[in-house]
Order: C-alpha cells, then structure tokens, then sequence
C-alpha cells in the first residue's frame, strides 16, 4: 500500500491549484487523475478579480497577466425581438489594479501545471473505492483503492473531481440537479484575423441567451444558452452541434454571430445540460467527513451565468491551503488525525455561506437574463440587471481569499520562493 500525506481525486483547477497550495506550506500531494492528461473542457474561462487574488496567493499570477490575454473593458447587449442594443460594462479594476481577463482554459491548466513536480499528477487513475480507516494509535487516515488495483493510505483526501464527484456521492452529498437548460461553448478561429471591434457581444431573446468575446485577434469565444426540451437530445458530435446552432438555435441571430460559430474549431465543441447543487445543501450537507473534504465543482457546481465556477475554485485552493498551512505552523509536520479534520471543518465553515451565494447569484443571473417572456422580465433585464449588473456583483468579484501562512520548514523547498505570498 502506497502512503501519502494528501491525495487530491481530480486534475482540473480546483486539483491543481489545491495541490500548489498545499505545496506552498510544505505538504506533498499526490493528485489522480482519471483521464490520460489534462482536460480542457470549455476552451476558455473569465478570471475576475477574485480569481486574480488567488492566483497571486499560489503564485502563479505573473503567468497570465501578460499582454497576451488583454482585460475586459466593455460589451455590448442585443435584444434579438426588439433590435436594441445598449452597452454593459465589466467591473472596474481592484484596488490591486486586477482586471477580468478572458483566457484559454488551457494555459490556466497548464500555468498551474507547471508548478508542480511531474510525479505530482498520475494520470489514467480511477477511484473505485474510498474507505476511512481508524489506526491503533488513534490516527485517522483514508484508504483509496484504485480499479488498476493500486491502495492509497493518505492523511487527508480532497474531491476535487468535479460535478458528478465520487468524493462528494461518499460524503452523501446530493447530486446536482438541472437547470432546466443546456449551454453550448467553443472556440472559433480566424487565421486573418476577426476585426471585431467589441470586446463583448451578447445577444438576448425568449429562453435563449449567446455571445462572443475575443480571446486575441484571431481567436474568439462563443456560447449558446438555452431552455431545455422534454425529450431533447443532446447531439455530442462537433460537427451536429455546430450545424444545430447554426440552422435551429441560432438561426435569428445575428451574421456577426453565426460567423463566428461558423469559424468553429470542432475540437474545441461542446454541448451539456447546466447543473448545480441546491444552495441549502451545501450550508446544511457534509461537506467534509474527518479527514475528507471536496473542493471546486465537486462542493459547489453553479450555472456559468456569473463566471464564478472556475474563479470559486481558486478561492478554495488557497482558503484550504491556508488552514492546513496552519496546521504545520502549529505542528512542524502534518499529524494524521483529529487536528486533520478540525482544519477540514474550519475550511468548509468558511467557504459554504460564500459559495452558496453564488450559487443562488449565478442561478438568478441566468433566469433573468433568459426569461424575457413578459414585460416585467423584459423591464428587470433590460432596464435593471444590464445597466446596474456591474455594481450588483462587484462586491463577489473582487472578494479576497487571503494568502497562504509562511511556513518555516527545512523541509520546504519554497522557504526561498520569492513568489510566495505573505
């Protein structure tokens, strides 16, 4: 049987960044991960000014903040019934001079990747089984067993292995439900370039909702929203979802729309129902069992419609880090045990109220940007949400996860890291 201080299920943001975190106090991870590298479902995601400040905290900030991913400024919203279109602007900077940025999926992954020793992440490992095992000498430790036949003994076990969550079915948390709608996303390509002259566009009518916003100037980033159907399938060829999108859902929409999904890079498609977990049952449900927690999707899967999925990923990375950081500043090493799972319980009390406001936030978003059906809908998007949505979420998106504790240790290799954050 293999012996590790933490074991991380899952390879995605809230993975990589829960294991750069812990290996910023000095406590080794070893991260599994069921596919046979890294996954970048989604092709890009939005980093607010929360996400910025966690970034800084695991230090990798300085990665991303380059002139490649240039900030978001302002957008523009269509109304597709009535033609009219106003403008929306996106947060303005923190007073750390942070700004939301749009940038590939992939190079977020790939930054978080990098800070990691290559032993870090085992790739092609599935999780069959978890069990909690009592030692004589009253320490308590988790048992992974893995479908290759691979035992895992850790001190501590973080699901961070997203919406449909092994760790999290373990915990007896409930399983996501659906939105009632489904969300299309790709990535278009323009080798001449795209000479749009927005940094935004959004486009708005009854039970549909899509939009574009340039990555760099020949990359955009698309997305279709839409009410779901009783019996509708849901195609999963690239090719069937970008003719679907083009001659059914999007058929109205405007041709500066349909270019770009037109520009499609098929690799980049996907299609899959919105889900997320009632917000009273993270506040109420168990979120961490001794020495067994989950983070990102796998505690709080939200709809898209604040951006707020991948950016409350990071916050838990660092919030966990730091209370197990704690624990080495207190102890010199990580102790298996009671003093494990009080950090977990700490970490959890801290996170459930703030995710489970955006939980509701980012559910509310989306039912009334979408809904549209009637004049007072039409009146609370069009007239409210849109010309005050900014102020409304400011608050969220510049929340301050705080920093990771220095931990003085002859066994940690970042005691000299100038990148650590204090």
């Amino acid at each position: 049987m293999e012996e590790h201080d933490v074991v991380i299920v899952g390879a995605g943001i809230a993975g990589l960044a829960t294991a750069i975190a812990l290996r910023r106090v000095g406590v080794k991870a070893l991260v599994l991960e069921k596919s046979e590298g890294l996954r970048a479902t989604g092709a890009a995601i939005g980093l607010h000014q929360n996400a910025w400040l966690a970034l800084e905290a695991l230090g990798v900030a300085h990665k991303l903040t380059t002139t490649t991913y240039p900030p978001l400024i302002k957008g523009n919203v269509t109304n597709i019934d009535t033609g009219a279109t106003q403008q929306i602007t996106v947060p303005q900077p923190d007073k750390h001079g942070h700004e939301t940025r749009l940038i590939h999926r992939k190079a977020l992954l790939e930054a978080l990747a990098e800070e990691l020793p290559v032993e870090t992440i085992r790739f092609s490992s599935k999780l069959k089984s978890i069990v909690n095992l009592q030692a004589e000498e009253g320490s308590l430790y988790a048992i992974i067993h893995m479908e290759n036949g691979v035992s895992i003994k850790a001190k501590a076990l973080i699901g961070c292995d997203g919406v449909h969550s092994m760790v999290a079915r373990w915990l007896g948390l409930t399983t996501p439900v659906n939105s009632g709608r489904w969300g299309v996303r790709g990535l278009a390509i323009f080798p001449e370039g795209h000479g749009l002259d927005v940094d935004s566009q959004q486009f708005v009518t009854i039970g549909k909702r899509a939009g574009f916003a340039a990555l760099s100037d020949k990359e955009v980033y698309w997305f279709l929203v839409g009410k779901s159907s009783k019996g509708e399938d849901i195609p999963h060829d690239p090719e069937m979802i970008k003719k679907e999108v083009i001659s059914n859902f999007a058929k109205n929409f405007p041709t500066s729309y349909l270019r770009v999904v037109q520009h499609s890079d098929l690799s980049t498609l996907t299609w899959a129902p919105l889900l997320f977990r009632f917000p009273w049952d993270i506040i109420l449900g168990n979120l961490s069992k001794g020495n067994i927690t989950v983070a990102g999707d796998a505690m709080h899967p939200m709809t898209p419609d604040l951006g707020q999925g991948g950016c409350s990923a990071l916050e838990d990375a660092v919030v966990l880090g730091r209370h197990i950081g704690n624990l080495i500043v207190k102890n010199k090493k990580l102790v298996a045990g009671d003093q494990v799972a009080e950090a977990l319980e700490r970490y959890v009390k801290e996170r459930k109220w703030r995710v489970a406001k955006l939980i509701v936030g980012a559910y509310l978003a989306g039912w009334v940007q979408q809904d549209g059906s009637g004049w007072f809908m039409k009146f609370l998007r069009d007239s409210i949400f849109y010309k005050h949505f900014s102020s409304l979420i400011s608050n969220d998106k510049q929340y301050d996860c705080g920093k990771l504790p220095c931990v003085s240790s002859s066994n940690n290799e970042f005691d000299n890291d100038q990148r650590k954050i204090y």
